[in-house]
């Protein structure tokens, strides 16, 4: 495998390496709606139009491909069921959150109300396990199961530490293990079940939870210093709607014993949520130090995943899945 500084490339290279199974995929993610009640129909295919790069069932069709390869039809659906899971984690986030947009598109709380996405969410969730149930494999079923109770679990506690000046690293670790990096292993963990290459269950693991710790760190750290435009949202957001991210976190904790009015206000900031002098608050945490070290966490992450990738069956496909690791950390740049 090659280093992170090798030449760069899209993301749509990677998609390439898997083509066709992945317009297969991209299909079933519609073709699996089945809902008798056409409201339900009509939420569930703009929040999925409104989807993103289809990243997590990628991981899935790359994985599954990486430990053997012929094409899978099972691989596929399982990809689209991912996409469908994580899709209804962002339809009931939007509602907490109180977003408007995604990805410069209207929510489906805000073209519709809270009460139909959250409903709408629910029923993705259940026709997820409607056609898990389909693959007749109870490991499968238990994997999927465990991990959406991790991952609602995640949410719950971030809430819990929402406007929290008092939450630790440890508190942050906790909550993106389950929201984030539970879906990543459930995506790499759920092929090599359906491939009958269980003894590659752990490197798998290792790699969905630590790619999804970075993933997520590098998502905080451009909440204060990414592109709004790009982002999909404005700088500082999490801040506002008092998201304990590691930014924030690690922050306060650098400037209370060096700087003690610039701790106060961020303090104030993260327990109140008003941000009217935002620019200031990101100057502060730009000041504090806390991103350079947000950016060495997301980077030891990164290289856990690449060393547990090292553990799997060498070919394009692993190669793939190194180049996401690159993609994700070039974005730190």
């Amino acid at each position: 495998m090659t280093s992170i500084a090798s030449t760069p490339i899209s993301y749509a290279d990677i998609q390439a390496i898997v083509a066709d199974d992945f317009a297969i995929m991209d299909e079933q993610v519609f073709g699996s709606l089945n809902s008798k009640v056409k409201l339900v129909m009509n939420v569930s295919q703009h929040v999925i139009n409104a989807g993103g790069k289809r990243m997590r069932p990628l991981i899935t069709l790359l994985c599954s491909r990486m430990l053997e390869d012929s094409p899978a039809e099972a691989a596929m659906h399982l990809a689209a069921i991912t996409e469908m899971l994580h899709t209804a984690t962002l339809v009931h986030d939007d509602v907490i959150d109180e977003s408007g947009m995604r990805r410069g598109k209207p929510t489906a709380n805000a073209t519709w109300n809270n009460a139909t996405a959250v409903l709408v969410g629910d029923y993705l969730i259940a026709r997820a396990f409607n056609l898990l149930v389909g693959f007749g494999s109870l490991p499968l079923l238990k994997l999927f199961s465990d991990g959406t109770c991790d991952i609602a679990e995640g949410e719950v506690l971030q809430l819990q530490h929402q406007h929290n000046p008092q939450a630790t690293e440890d508190d942050y670790m906790r909550i993106i293990d389950g929201k984030t990096s539970r879906l990543f292993m459930m995506a790499t963990q759920g092929a090599a079940i359906l491939r009958d290459k269980t003894e590659h269950l752990p490197a798998l693991a290792d790699f969905g939870q630590h790619f999804g710790n970075a993933f997520q760190i590098i998502d905080d750290v451009l909440d204060y210093s990414g592109d709004s435009e790009t982002m999909g949202k404005n700088l500082g957001d999490d801040l506002a709607e008092g998201k304990p991210t590691l930014p924030t976190i690690k922050a306060l904790a650098l400037l209370k014993h060096s700087d003690t009015a610039s701790f106060e206000k961020l303090r104030v900031a993260v327990q109140t949520g008003k941000v009217d002098e935002a620019q200031d608050i990101i100057a502060l945490v730009h000041s504090s130090g806390a991103l350079d070290y947000c950016r060495q966490r997301a980077l030891e992450e990164t290289k856990l995943a690449q060393e547990a990738l090292a553990k799997l069956p060498d070919n394009r496909y692993r190669e793939g899945l190194f180049q996401l690791t690159q993609l994700a950390s070039a974005r730190l740049l």
